[in-house]
């Protein structure tokens, strides 16, 4: 019975997938996305980051004073503040608890095969099983929307899309607590991008109050409940995970400029900015604190940031040809892995995860098993090197235990000063890894033979990992593959230019930048990341240039990683730029000629509720009419309100004429945070309201309820401009409408000019405080 419950449920989520368009059909249209049922709830509604001009919203301006604008932008920065402070927090939770994992497996494993490998490999397996296996077990049976990395969730949400159950508390926690899991599990994949949902999922938390359903909430924070104000708060968080996870705070502004925000401004910039700084400060303090022993395991390798501020110090001109084919050589395996986790990922859905959860949990095991016997078997049969000859002056020793900051590790290796230079790369953390790929003065410390078989195993693996129902973030495997194929070319050059002065190191950090350009398709925030996290400004004109590079030869190919996600989840984004073929298409054409679903100005109840149960629309002109009996469209009225009004039943009337006919002035008996759909959850459903017989005879004056100045363009108005507008704006819907028969006048620059200074105050008003209606 059981098996036949789920087997209904696997099929009316595969009914729903099939019902989610192409983020290339209808991107015009909220009708066209829909909310999209499934048994949880879940599905996926545009979102309102147009400012709903009703009688509520301009009743409630005019109650207000300078003194309550000061009080919300005061409120912003606080909660800025704290975005700031709990982001940072929760990363160092992340790493300390992922540190200490990795540390205790690579001692308890050490120390185990001093007296057996046999041993000490069936204990490092099932260390890495258990880990994995909470992580896959917490996302499979209490968060799903915390699998994957979550930044084409957030991206659709700031392009002005919900995904239902992304901003959670119980996604944040999966998220929290999966990515120890898996990261400190060895898989190939990082916590970075969890980090960046880690901070997007807060943000929300907070802009909400807390969580209502468990009783995690407080109404001194619910201060923002529009969509726009929201908006600005994942912004922060997007920025602030960033900062985290790099220990990069400009390069988590830029991150949230270029990659995940569609609608940008100068005072967002400034919270922005503020709550990356508070991040980096938050984090300085924890590693200042643990560096005195507190943290267990804890230690530099923490926090992603490589300092190879002593590495190479110049560079020649004939060293920009290889540094150019590292750009290429990225470009081409960026788009190569783009391609392949976009063909896995589509057969994982169609065919694997469709057959349940056991099928998920399976799955994360055995991808667990396998990176498990690769990263412990393949060392086992390299060849250990004799330990180079010390430099005290270095600071490195050689040789070093697993698992251990350093370089030179000494695994099955027959004698005591010599190290297995597979096991450095493979047998040890991520980020101590890529630490070692990265250092300097260690020329001829990994055999061309040990980097390609590393290149080519982890690069399988983090095929294979992408996509499996745990947290998993790009940004560490990528740099993990792009250092490899790097430093092979680096000891080419150093093999054939035969100069004193180039470091390997700096061509695995430049082969780094080049996989990441060529997989995710980011330039200016990528190449501050990495100027950040390598502390080495001298760098940045060749990281710019092998970014410009990998980028223009990735875009030849295919799209970035996350814009693929984004239309493999069905997630209808709106790119930057319109398609070629919108120039030869009207606004008309877009729309369709399908009948346009209308109510009058005083609609009988019974009547809202048959249209509401019909179809999906979240948006519905109001029609009123002239003394002539002209039909005149006097606004927009949202499904959402029309849903909270059924609801409370106050402002129905018996009388089918309107209750005020100068236009809806009389006061509304609902209080502005009861129009507020909490985040990443359905709402109110026409299916919750019940109303009895007589209820469905009475009537409702929509006047005070609409939106009386929606967006509108003439319907001969090219789709181009439309799709600009649309985007630029944020906006759910756009009336078009005939040619307009006379024209009221012109409005130019100069009457945007307001002098007044109760005026600007007006209009700073209107700007800064929209979470007083539900858009």
């Amino acid at each position: 019975m059981l098996s036949n419950h789920f087997q209904n449920g696997i099929e009316t989520a595969r009914l729903v997938w099939s019902r989610i368009p192409n983020s290339e059909e209808s991107q015009l249209l909220d009708d066209a996305v829909g909310i999209l049922k499934k048994n949880d709830g879940g599905g996926v509604e545009s979102l309102d980051y147009e400012v709903i001009e009703n009688f509520a919203y301009r009743e409630e301006q005019a109650q207000r004073g300078k003194l309550y604008v000061s009080y919300l932008l005061v409120v912003k920065w606080f909660f800025a503040l704290l975005i700031g402070i709990c982001t940072g927090l929760a990363a160092v939770f992340i790493n300390i608890a992922v540190e200490n994992f990795a540390g205790w497996k690579f001692s308890v494993t050490f120390n185990i095969i001093q007296k057996s490998y046999i041993a000490g490999f069936v204990v490092y397996v099932l260390i890495n099983l258990a880990l994995v296996f909470s992580s896959v077990y917490i996302i499979t049976q209490f968060a799903p929307a915390a699998a994957g990395s979550g930044i084409p969730e957030i991206k659709g949400y700031l392009n002005g899309v919900d995904i239902h159950g992304i901003l959670l508390f119980r996604t944040l926690i999966g998220k929290i607590f999966g990515s120890i899991g898996s990261v400190g599990g060895g898989l190939a994949l990082g916590k970075e991008g969890p980090l960046v949902h880690t901070g997007a999922c807060i943000a929300s938390l907070l802009g909400q109050g807390g969580s209502t359903k468990y009783h995690l909430n407080s109404r001194w924070f619910q201060v923002f409940k529009s969509d726009r104000d929201r908006r600005d708060l994942v912004t922060c968080g997007c920025a602030a995970g960033v900062a985290a996870a790099f220990r990069a705070p400009v390069g988590g502004v830029l991150f949230a400029l270029e990659e995940v925000t569609s609608w940008w401004r100068s005072q967002l910039m400034w919270r922005v900015f503020f709550t990356s700084a508070v991040v980096a400060v938050v984090v300085r303090a924890a590693m200042g604190w643990c560096k005195s022993g507190k943290c267990g395991h804890f230690g530099s390798g923490g926090f992603i940031i490589w300092d190879i501020s002593d590495g190479q110090e110049d560079y020649s001109f004939a060293e920009l040809f290889p540094m150019a084919i590292i750009g290429v050589i990225g470009g081409l395996l960026g788009s190569l892995f783009n391609q392949l986790t976009l063909y896995i990922t589509t057969w994982r859905r169609n065919h694997l995860h469709k057959k349940g959860n056991r099928v998920k949990i399976i799955e994360a095991c055995l991808v667990s098993i396998l990176t498990s016997a690769i990263s412990f078997g393949l060392p086992l049969l390299r060849k250990c090197s004799p330990c180079p000859d010390s430099d005290p002056a270095s600071g490195i020793e050689c040789p070093r235990p697993p698992g251990m900051y350093g370089n030179y590790v000494n695994f099955f290796c027959s004698k005591d000063k010599e190290y297995n230079d597979l096991a450095t790369i493979f047998f040890n953390t991520q980020d101590d890894a890529i630490r070692n790929l990265f250092s300097a003065k260690t020329i001829n410390e990994y055999s061309s033979q040990s980097l390609l078989t590393f290149l080519v195993m982890f690069y399988a693996l983090a095929v294979v990992t992408f996509g499996t129902a745990v947290p998993a973030g790009q940004f560490v495997p990528g740099i993990m593959i792009g250092s490899t194929y790097g430093r092979l070319v680096g000891m080419f050059v150093v093999k054939y230019y035969r100069k004193l002065n180039i470091e390997e190191g700096t061509y695995a950090l430049l082969g780094a930048a080049s996989f990441l350009g060529g997989s995710m398709r980011m330039t200016v925030s990528l190449c501050v990341i990495m100027v950040e996290i390598s502390n080495n400004l001298k760098f940045l004109p060749l990281i710019m240039l092998v970014l410009l590079i990998s980028k223009a030869v990735g875009d030849a190919f295919n799209e970035g990683i996350y814009e693929e996600q984004a239309q493999l989840r069905g997630i209808p984004l709106l790119e930057s730029r319109p398609k070629y073929e919108m120039r030869n298409m009207t606004a008309k054409e877009a729309c369709g000629s399908g009948r346009v679903v209308s109510f009058p100005r005083v609609v009988k109840v019974s009547d809202v509720v048959s249209i509401l149960r019909s179809n999906k629309h979240n948006g519905f002109p109001v029609i009123d009419h002239t003394r002539s009996g002209e039909p005149l469209v006097i606004g927009l009225v949202l499904r959402s309100h029309l849903l909270v009004i059924l609801q409370s039943k106050v402002d129905f009337q018996h009388s089918p004429l309107p209750s005020d006919p100068r236009g809806g002035g009389r006061s509304i008996r609902h209080d502005s945070g009861e129009f507020a759909k909490p985040v990443s959850s359905k709402g109110i459903c026409i299916d919750d309201i019940h109303l009895s017989s007589d209820d469905l005879e009475m009537y409702i004056d929509l006047a005070p309820f609409l939106n009386p100045s929606p967006y509108i363009v003439p319907e001969d108005m090219s789709l181009t401009k439309v799709y600009n507008l649309f985007r630029q704006l944020g906006l759910r819907h756009l009336f078009v409408v005939p040619r307009p028969s006379r024209v009221l006048g012109l409005i130019t620059r100069k009457d945007l000019l307001i002098e007044d200074k109760e005026n600007v105050n007006t209009l700073e008003l209107q700007s800064t405080s929209q979470n007083s209606a539900s858009e």
